[in-house]
């Protein structure tokens, strides 16, 4: 965004402390934010779940990333001895961001020790839960959170439901910063470039299809009994990775979707080919303000979701009265724009022009770079003039 202060020292030394590294959109923009960082920053990645590292593709080959081996784990029995490691480790850093519930031992192992080893700022940032807190959030959790919580520079949410959540359950108040997600809405102005392979599209075909990792809150065993039999022209695709693509595959085969039914699996640079895509189709369980939905608006989809998170809220007027109170809603809506090419266009157009107006990341880097520069402020050799992204 611009340059560095000249007696700025480089590069700054960043640990990322993630519940999962698995590519969603907490590690999709993590990922974006590393690469506009430039050679400004080094970046150590621990996950929660040591295996699940599938955004690291995401990240550019020149950026300085370490994915150490031998690091404290961030996951296991509480314990004095398991957080007394994890401080001395985060004192090697400069700055500690860490994001979702998998990540808060890190963040409780920062509150108990920050003075005794005068550790770096710390950055929490919350994008959602998982199955387990979509309806109700875990009481054990909320108090742990609490307590965690405290000596965070900042906690930092997507959406205006987890700003509420952060400020009254988890008693954040004035920590909590809102920032929404945002991409490059200029990317996705010109059509796909690419195919979604395997897709084969027939005259008439209508795609259906969602982006998203294949976990149990996206519902997507839901999405696959919903959208059989709409329309005989209706196309149904897939594209992500997780732990339930068999269990939405042998959905497909009960529902009879036969060769109209594709998992295309992970796909980088979704403004090359999302555009293959007719209809984006969201059933989680829970969401905030997710970032599929914003892609799809910058290439001029209409979407139809369940009414979760920030969803109405970010849609243009016209997509609002396809975002479904249930699931019969979200069945009707879905036939009525399958069946009706113009319609499509027409609230695709609105979310376009919505989603270049309301979610460039233009705005969402600005807002990080601030929130950083803050927290680095008068930490060791650091100053608020710290400029870190491109």
């Amino acid at each position: 965004m611009s340059s560095a202060a000249p007696d700025t020292p480089w590069p700054i030394r960043i640990l990322h402390l993630h519940s999962s590294f698995s590519l969603g959109g907490k590690e999709s923009r993590a990922a974006r934010l590393m690469n506009l960082m430039g050679g400004r920053a080094r970046h150590t990645i621990l996950s929660a779940m040591p295996e699940a590292l599938g955004a690291r593709d995401a990240i550019d080959p020149a950026i300085a990333v370490d994915f150490p081996k031998d690091a404290p784990p961030l996951h296991g029995k509480p314990s004095l001895d398991r957080y007394r490691m994890l401080a001395r480790y985060m004192g090697g850093f400069d700055l500690v961001l860490s994001y979702n519930w998998g990540a808060m031992d890190g963040v409780m192992a920062h509150r108990i020790f920050s003075r005794r080893h005068r550790l770096p700022p710390l950055i929490h940032h919350e994008d959602g839960f998982n199955e387990d807190e979509s309806i109700r959030r875990n009481w054990k959790r909320n108090l742990f959170r609490r307590v965690a919580l405290r000596t965070a520079q900042s906690v930092v949410v997507p959406s205006t439901l987890l700003e509420r959540i952060a400020a009254e359950e988890w008693g954040a108040g004035d920590l909590v910063q809102m920032v929404r997600n945002g991409i490059d809405t200029a990317a996705y102005r010109h059509g796909p470039a690419l195919p979604i392979p395997g897709l084969e599209r027939r005259k008439g075909d209508v795609v259906i299809g969602t982006v998203a990792g294949l976990r149990k809150v996206k519902n997507l065993t839901r999405l696959v009994a919903l959208a059989a039999h709409l329309v005989p022209q209706a196309r149904l695709v897939i594209v992500g990775e997780g732990p339930e693509r068999a269990a939405i595959a042998a959905e497909a085969v009960v529902c009879g979707w036969d060769n109209r039914f594709l998992m295309a699996g992970f796909m980088p640079d979704p403004h090359r080919w999302i555009g293959n895509i007719d209809i984006l189709a969201l059933t989680s369980l829970s969401e905030q303000a997710p970032i599929a939905v914003i892609e799809a608006m910058a290439a001029g989809l209409p979407v139809v979701s369940l009414d979760v998170g920030d969803v109405a809220a970010m849609v243009a007027p016209e997509n609002l009265p396809f975002i479904a109170k249930d699931e019969t809603a979200f069945r009707n809506s879905l036939k009525r724009l399958a069946s009706d090419a113009a319609l499509r266009r027409t609230i695709g157009a609105a979310n376009r022009r919505a989603a270049a107006a309301r979610f460039d990341e233009s705005d969402m880097v600005g807002a990080y770079e601030k929130l950083y520069a803050r927290a680095l402020q008068g930490y060791g050799p650091f100053s608020g003039n710290w400029v870190g992204f491109d």
